[in-house]
């Protein structure tokens, strides 16, 4: 201000000021804070409902609090990268599934083929096992559990032939998801099992770098693998929960009423992610049909035989894992 007056230069500084604390005071009532929630799932898949259902219900409590923006798709990245940008706090929540197992060994337990029987089961385990043993180790990872939803039963689909015994899986190339587990199993059917981001999965089957995959109805159908896939075998083989999940430190800075409210509503939400991933299932199978996917029933119990080298590879090599396991099948009598 070099040819002002000072009386001028003291007007305008004056006048500076009270515009800068009329912004600094007005400037919370318009920022609201965003709690970004990044999942896989494609449109119409049960991680789409679930997020969605939860983000309408957490807003409607949250006020001008804060609001949970949902971004599906691996629109923020694949499951890996979503853990990783959970734990930097640049994402503030995720939906993992068979991946958490990537981060902490013992959520290998839910790798274990035909462990779960029903959801009624999976409460029950999530009471007893998730909640007292694997949380904090997740929390220690710098991973906070919010809650247990679901991923679902998975089924085999593949382009070679119908499989209703292990040995049929030989020589495959089969699509897992990012946790060593899933590829040790598949390993001790006899199939070649290669991870793989799911937002590739369609990709690599349309091409034949992939002859098959294994995911629940809602994964299968939503992401359109009917369209690419001649084959769907029930193998049920194994349950995957998700996990509402936040980064540890992330989580502690937010404020605690808003935490307490996505916590709340997180935990609520799974009622209606155990019903409607139920009315789905008969609904989806239906669709996958009409789209063209032969349809069978292996023989289970050659699979829940050729299963027993993976529960003995998991509790050897698992520290606590044999106790979880035992516990596990206890709580299904």
């Amino acid at each position: 201000m070099p040819n002002m007056s000072s009386a001028t230069r003291r007007h305008v500084v004056r006048a500076l000021a009270t515009l800068a604390a009329g912004v600094s005071i007005a400037a919370p009532a318009f920022a609201q804070l965003e709690i970004k929630l990044g999942h896989v799932g494609e449109p119409g898949s049960l991680f789409q409902k679930s997020a969605d259902e939860f983000a309408a219900r957490a807003n409607a409590k949250l006020g001008n609090k804060a609001k949970v923006v949902v971004f599906g798709s691996s629109q923020l990245g694949g499951d890996k990268e979503l853990l990783q940008k959970l734990k930097l706090g640049t994402v503030d929540l995720a939906l993992p599934s068979t991946v958490m197992s990537s981060e902490v060994d013992l959520f290998g337990i839910f790798e274990m083929p035909y462990l779960v029987k029903d959801r009624e089961h999976m409460k029950r385990i999530e009471r007893d096992v998730v909640w007292p043993s694997l949380a904090p180790e997740a929390d220690k990872r710098g991973l906070k559990v919010i809650a247990v939803w679901e991923n679902g039963y998975r089924h085999i689909t593949n382009n070679k032939r119908p499989i209703n015994v292990p040995d049929d899986l030989k020589g495959i190339k089969l699509r897992v998801p990012e946790g060593k587990w899933r590829v040790k199993m598949f390993q001790a059917y006899g199939a070649n099992p290669s991870p793989m981001k799911f937002s590739e999965v369609f990709t690599a089957l349309q091409t034949g770098v992939m002859d098959g995959q294994e995911n629940p109805f809602t994964q299968i159908y939503s992401a359109k693998f009917q369209e690419v896939q001649k084959y769907l075998t029930l193998t049920g083989h194994v349950y995957t929960p998700a996990y509402l999940t936040a980064g540890s430190r992330k989580w502690d800075s937010l404020p605690a009423d808003v935490r307490k409210v996505l916590e709340d509503t997180a935990k609520e939400a799974q009622a209606f992610v155990y019903t409607t991933a139920a009315a789905d299932e008969n609904d989806l199978l239906a669709k996958l049909k009409a789209g063209g996917m032969a349809v069978n029933t292996p023989n289970k119990d050659a699979f829940i035989a050729a299963s027993k080298p993976v529960y003995e590879e998991f509790g050897a090599e698992v520290k606590g894992a044999q106790q979880l396991i035992a516990k596990s099948i206890a709580l299904g009598k």
